[in-house]
């Protein structure tokens, strides 16, 4: 006989948060977002941890290159969408690793004997102003010179003009030598007014570049997920199928974290891919998708550093309708937050678990981090700002961004779906559609976080683990979600007041 859960399966919507005693200390200045993302040893740190507790959805329509830097630069991290060409995937993690805060790779190398011409051809490909000229073009070779903007002009030199002829050389260049600090860098492009310093090795081949914005960016993004080597940290997706080709790829580009994306993770294909990369890689993977406790520890005896937890709540997900599987998100993660304190409890291992999908308002990610989720991950959030990969447009009146599901026939990614047999997408899991255009990501994910952070204090917490802990949290019912929002008044146009 079938086994059944006679409790009815929650949304976050069907809950509130009880408010605690806030203290004096307890201030939104005060209160800490940063959560590890990777399973830990009791007593120890998790090798990463992110500043905020937010990540991207694996989704061709939300996080690509652009995002990832965009996120990371705030405090969380992108999975880079796995459904396209491994080569492709692997250049978006290079691109992302090459945007270094502090000491840079040179990515625009060119020698002496090239021309203006070349100049501006490779400004045009990579987008840099600044180029290193090296007695052979490569990024450690013998520095000779730099060239930048300033040393050329489009109008009156001639496009054969050999770089020799008008380069910065080396004998005139400030520089560092290997193993300055990166403060002792940025002391001297203040004290000598540079926008760039190279950073040489005794031999003159040049390591690194330091550049001023780069300073200025830091001061600007101090939450910023860096790796020990000062580059932005990045995550990608990777399937069950073709997991021994796209995984080296991945991690010979330098990726940080990796993550199976499937809309349902409970199966030996998830296990056979954790066991490959744990045997043959050292780099952390998460798992999943799962709604109850027997998927999570599958998962995590398994291996998996991280579990994500929901199936069907996506606001472009149609798998409930298509295949009748799922579980409401609240009651998904509160059963599995419950089996991995239990699991930590008996090993001292904590695993994190990320809630994927069911969020609606900016109130249900507090509740989901309350509920026991150490991240988030979210799409339909992220696809409607500036930096997601999708095309803006005006439909109506109203500005709006494209988006559509990894389950959809437009993204064609039928290898996220753990069924074995190499065969194509049958019917769709997925939609495609558009969202309310919101801006930069900045400016709302600082509204989204100052919101997360006042709720927090409300309930006398100044970290997630507090929050964990000491939440009260009630259902409510039909009646009292209609007194919620505004009501029994006649609303005007604008959303502000009137002088």
């Amino acid at each position: 006989m079938a086994t059944y859960y006679n409790e009815p399966s929650r949304t976050f919507s069907e809950y509130l948060l009880i408010p605690n005693l806030t203290t004096k200390d307890c201030n939104t200045a005060n209160v800490s977002l940063k959560t590890p993302l990777v399973k830990f040893k009791k007593g120890d740190s998790p090798a990463y941890s992110l500043n905020i507790p937010f990540s991207s959805a694996v989704m061709q329509s939300v996080s690509d290159d652009r995002m990832a830097v965009a996120l990371a630069r705030c405090g969380g991290i992108s999975f880079i969408f796995g459904s396209q060409p491994i080569e492709e995937q692997a250049k978006m993690v290079r691109k992302v690793k090459s945007y270094k805060a502090g000491f840079v790779v040179s990515r625009s190398n060119l020698t002496p004997d090239h021309t203006l011409q070349d100049v501006l051809a490779l400004k045009e490909k990579n987008g840099h102003s600044t180029f290193a000229i090296t007695h052979d073009g490569t990024p450690n070779g013998k520095l000779l010179g730099i060239v930048t903007s300033r040393d050329y002009r489009i109008s009156r030199d001639s496009p054969d003009k050999k770089i020799s002829s008008f380069m910065t050389p080396f004998d005139s260049l400030i520089y560092g030598k290997s193993g300055i600090t990166l403060s002792e860098a940025n002391d001297l492009i203040w004290d000598h007014k540079l926008n760039c310093l190279p950073i040489v090795t005794g031999d003159q081949c040049l390591d690194y570049l330091v550049f001023r914005k780069d300073y200025d960016a830091h001061k600007e993004y101090p939450y910023e997920l860096l790796d020990t080597n000062k580059s932005y940290i990045v995550g990608a997706g990777i399937n069950s199928k073709d997991y021994m080709e796209r995984v080296p790829a991945l991690v010979e580009a330098g990726v940080d974290v990796l993550v199976i994306d499937s809309s349902d993770g409970y199966s030996e294909w998830q296990r056979e891919t954790i066991e490959y990369v744990k045997a043959n890689f050292d780099v952390k993977i998460g798992a999943g998708n799962v709604v109850d406790k027997e998927g999570f520890l599958y998962l995590v005896e398994a291996g998996a550093d991280f579990v994500k937890v929901g199936i069907g709540g996506g606001s472009i997900c149609i798998t409930r309708e298509q295949k009748g599987i799922g579980r409401g998100q609240a009651s998904a993660v509160i059963e599995v937050a419950e089996a991995r304190e239990k699991y930590f409890e008996e090993t001292g291992i904590y695993v994190p678990i990320c809630s994927d999908g069911g969020i609606v308002h900016d109130y249900h990610i507090t509740l989901a981090l309350a509920m026991g989720a150490d991240f988030v991950m979210m799409g339909r959030y992220f696809a409607r700002f500036d930096e997601s990969p999708t095309r803006k447009l005006k439909v109506g009146n109203n500005f709006v961004k494209e988006f559509w599901g990894e389950g959809s026939n437009r993204a064609r990614n039928w290898e996220r779906y753990d069924t074995g047999g190499k065969s194509g997408l049958l019917f769709e899991e997925g939609v495609d559609s558009y969202v309310p255009y919101a801006g930069g990501l900045q400016e709302n994910l600082d509204k989204t976080l100052g919101k997360i952070k006042s709720t927090m204090c409300n309930c006398g917490s100044k970290t997630i683990e507090e929050m964990q802990r000491n939440a009260r949290i009630t259902l409510v019912s039909a009646t009292s979600l209609v007194e919620g929002g505004a009501h029994d008044v006649i609303l005007k146009e604008s959303g502000l007041s009137g002088e």
